[in-house]
């Protein structure tokens, strides 16, 4: 099955418009799979271009305390990858067509096999996935599968990431490459890397894909700053929380009013803050 490439697609779409794309990011699974899929829609109709999902798991290591605390709720609601699978294809046959990236580490994948976890998430409606603890250097056999299924790819590169290993990078990257854009883990910050602008200059230098910025973006100020440079902008962590701290009942609508704020602020031209 040939890949669409819709993630790069609906990037590249965004900025002919004149703004980077929104890829926001919620944890599949929390409050429920049912939840879920809700939001999804709420956040098609806020503005996203892409969305992410996170499959969630037991040991993160790449999370800050929000989206491990998120991550247990989704596992002690009874979230699965399988689960999440289904809850995908449900959302495809109700007509949800936003372009949806797996944020799942390596474990799940290999429990159900990489070929066959690449044939079902495609099957599923599901575009491309990060799997965040497998580097691009021991990502061959699910590389081969992931091609062989249409599943696009997406790695993570770092502001220690070098000029050669950027290359690779974007050799290994079908979707787009994920840069992070302080060292740490995911979570909400009270400002971003001062030399945002120039360490995206130098991977778009080095390669030629489109690049999305994440990691500690929550606020539109943030997110305005990061889409001087940014190809995409990803904002999870702050989402998240909002699901956390959200009376009940009162959970999309909060999501749905930061969504918005969130996608109009990434319009080029809106001045640096945070």
């Amino acid at each position: 099955m040939a890949s669409k490439r819709r993630l790069s697609r609906a990037i590249l779409r965004a900025n002919r418009a004149g703004r980077a794309a929104f890829i926001p990011y919620l944890a599949a699974g929390d409050p429920s799979l049912a939840a879920t899929g809700s939001f999804l829609e709420v956040l098609r109709e806020a503005g996203a271009d892409i969305i992410e999902l996170g499959v969630p798991f037991s040991d993160p290591i790449a999370d800050g305390p929000v989206n491990q605390r998120a991550a247990e709720r989704a596992l002690a609601a009874g979230a699965t990858l399988p689960g999440i699978l289904e809850m995908v294809r449900g959302v495809r046959r109700t007509g949800l067509a936003t372009p949806l990236v797996l944020f799942s580490y390596y474990n799940p994948v290999l429990r159900m096999g990489p070929a066959v976890f690449a044939q079902a998430a495609r099957a599923a409606g599901v575009d491309g996935a990060l799997i965040v603890d497998l580097p691009p250097e021991e990502a061959g056999a699910y590389r081969k599968a992931a091609g062989a299924a249409g599943l696009e790819t997406v790695f993570l590169a770092s502001p220690t990431t070098s000029e050669e290993r950027l290359k690779l990078i974007a050799r290994a990257s079908t979707g787009f490459i994920y840069y992070v854009s302080r060292l740490g883990v995911t979570g909400a910050r009270e400002s971003l890397s001062q030399t945002l602008d120039e360490e995206l200059t130098r991977i778009k230098r080095v390669a030629a894909k489109p690049v999305a910025v994440g990691f500690g973006i929550s606020t539109p100020e943030q997110a305005a700053c990061a889409a001087r440079g940014a190809d995409a902008v990803v904002v999870g962590s702050a989402l998240v929380r909002l699901l956390e701290d959200a009376a009940p009942g009162q959970a999309a609508a909060r999501i749905g009013e930061s969504a918005r704020a969130l996608a109009a602020a990434l319009v080029r031209g809106k001045t640096r803050g945070g």
